[in-house]
């Protein structure tokens, strides 16, 4: 493939900025994938759907090993997520990826869910509060949280085939909101243990589409490796105070770029 060494750069890049801040890649993957690769956005988004489920599978691995995982809760994730997302795959598929209809919806649908997923960024600690204070002012909503969390992972299950994006940070403030008294950890354990499912069957989905690059993947995945390695290092030098703004500012300007395509 043409510039694999970019790509491979690029890959880095985003791989880096995971590291550091822990917010997912296919918040950053996908708009660059577009405008400056100029990938079609379908395929842009199916590639970092598999980029994802393969960079991620090892923070399973390794929060298994510390058991920082609530497998109850990714379960009842997964349980509206991933039926979800076989139904939007498939809706995509009878639409035709190559739909002008099917285009628009899935740049409009990245625009919403890179807001979304700024003022999750933005907004964390203030939605883990409001949950906190939820649950000690009415106790009795605790009987409706699984429903909830099921719902929640609906939401994920639509977002995440036609954007790539909340599997990663948006996932994370769902479940700091409904359950703010699991400690952090076990909340990005847990976050993860849902994301690599459904990225990966969303991906494969596309895949079967034929919505992915598999040169571009591959080219992606030599340079994130390293660099979320990196990041992840110097993420602790870093003040997050400062890194997750700057973030989240970018994140909205780009969202709303997409949102307001025509």
């Amino acid at each position: 493939m043409t510039f694999d060494w970019i790509l491979t750069a690029a890959g880095f890049g985003v791989g880096f900025l995971v590291g550091l801040t822990g917010v997912g890649g296919g918040s950053l993957m996908t708009p660059l994938l577009i405008f400056v690769f100029k990938v079609e956005p379908a395929v842009a988004v199916g590639t970092d759907l598999l980029f994802a489920a393969v960079t991620k599978t090892g923070g399973i691995w390794a929060h298994a090993r510390r058991k920082t995982i609530e497998w109850r809760i990714a379960g009842l994730l997964a349980l509206g997520s991933v039926p979800t997302a076989l139904i939007t795959i498939y809706v995509i598929g009878q639409i035709g990826t190559g739909n002008a209809l099917i285009e628009e919806f899935i740049t409009h649908g990245l625009g919403i869910a890179l807001i979304l997923t700024a003022a999750s960024i933005l907004f964390k600690s203030k939605m883990h509060q409001f949950g906190d204070g939820l649950r000690q002012r009415y106790p009795s909503l605790r009987s409706y949280r699984d429903g909830v969390t099921v719902l929640a992972g609906v939401l994920l299950g639509v977002l995440v085939p036609i954007s790539s994006v909340g599997a990663g940070a948006l996932g994370a403030a769902i479940l700091m909101f409904l359950y703010p008294r699991i400690p952090t950890i076990r909340i990005v354990g847990t976050d993860i243990a849902h994301a690599v499912p459904l990225t990966a069957v969303a991906g494969l989905g596309h895949l079967q589409l034929g919505t992915v690059n598999t040169d571009l993947l591959v080219a992606l995945l030599i340079g994130s490796l390293p660099g979320i390695y990196f990041g992840s290092h110097l993420g602790t030098v870093v003040p997050d105070r400062i890194m997750r703004p700057i973030l989240a500012s970018i994140l909205v300007v780009i969202g709303i770029k997409f949102a307001l395509i025509n």
